[in-house]
């Protein structure tokens, strides 16, 4: 069975992208490993959404310049997020992403970039609520009763999905809840993955392989070299971006809702999905545990077949049209 994903072709085997850019010689000293303060939870015991219980997680972010160096730490961020029960003790943690407007795409300076993430365009993306990690095996496993994993484990992202095995575990989620779960659209993801910085990570101007989980032998800036974990990491390993969110640069790409168009020319500019060709193919987001820092950048787009199931891939969810009530 021949599976294509982005711009390249794979038959039967893992994927072997061409790295880009070209590898450089490694920058002395090494940085040692990048740790953030334990998040914080309280129970928010008037507020309520879908009838659900809020709570609130205090959490620290880390910002690094181009040698991969943290510049700076700010622990005075704040989600909200409600836990939807899945049974068996087993739950999906759901933060809730402020609405807001940015600009989606890339800048002609950003280094590596494609020019199918111009043009940049401003986009308002109406508030959602998106899964604070990458959908999990044992998730997976109690929603649909399988898991197709090739590297196992509770915690670890669920990968060698396809795009419509992403759907129809929205849809059965939502049969069990009630609520309306999908896939996010590419702006919502890029948004969410952004989390109000502008720059080509939501770590600032690179990333290290203290801060996401990518092929290591490749740098993006000036940063070192790292490591190479060549398997998935469990969610949460890494800190979170702005938004409370983790896992937004490597471990697995993540689906989105949209039809691959190779460039943004009349894209709309509301936060939804843009389905409106008759593309063969399905938007990616996020890089890979494979793939190198550039492909992993807040703007990179890649697309797949969606019957496309490598081990490089897995998603995460929204639920729109949630309003959070005090009571």
């Amino acid at each position: 069975m021949t599976a294509v994903v982005g711009r390249e072709i794979f038959k039967g085997q893992s994927p072997t992208p061409t790295p880009t850019p070209t590898p450089t010689p490694i920058p002395t000293p090494t940085p040692t490993p990048i740790s953030v303060a334990e998040p914080k939870y309280t129970f928010l015991a008037t507020e309520k959404v879908f009838g659900l219980p809020l709570s609130n997680v205090e959490f620290e972010t880390v910002t690094v310049d181009k040698n991969g160096q943290v510049i700076k730490r700010d622990s005075n961020n704040q989600a909200k997020f409600f836990k939807e029960d899945l049974g068996n003790g087993v739950t999906l943690e759901m933060v809730s992403i402020p609405g807001g407007s940015f600009k989606m795409g890339s800048p002609s300076e950003e280094k590596s970039r494609n020019s199918d993430e111009s043009r940049q365009h401003d986009v308002n993306v109406p508030a959602f609520f998106m899964g604070r990690f990458e959908v999990t095996q044992e998730q997976y496993q109690q929603v649909i009763g399988t898991n197709p994993s090739n590297f196992k484990g509770k915690k670890l992202p669920v990968e060698s999905v396809s795009w419509k095995n992403a759907v129809e575990f929205c849809n059965k989620l939502s049969q069990k809840t009630g609520r309306k779960y999908r896939l996010p659209s590419e702006a919502e993801w890029e948004y969410a993955c952004r989390a109000g910085t502008n720059t080509p990570f939501h770590f600032g101007e690179t990333i290290t392989t203290e801060l996401a989980n990518y092929d290591g032998n490749y740098t993006y800036a000036s940063e070192p070299k790292g490591k190479k974990r060549r398997e998935t990491t469990e969610i949460g390993s890494f800190p979170p971006n702005g938004f409370g969110l983790y896992d937004m640069h490597g471990n697995v790409w993540e689906w989105c809702q949209d039809t691959w168009h190779d460039s943004y020319q009349k894209a709309p500019g509301n936060g939804s999905a843009w389905i409106d060709n008759d593309s063969n193919y399905r938007l990616l987001r996020g890089g890979s545990w494979y793939y190198n820092p550039g492909y992993c950048r807040c703007a990179y787009r890649y697309y797949a077949y969606p019957v496309g199931n490598l081990s490089v891939i897995g998603f995460r969810v929204v639920c729109a049209g949630a309003v959070a009530r005090t009571f």
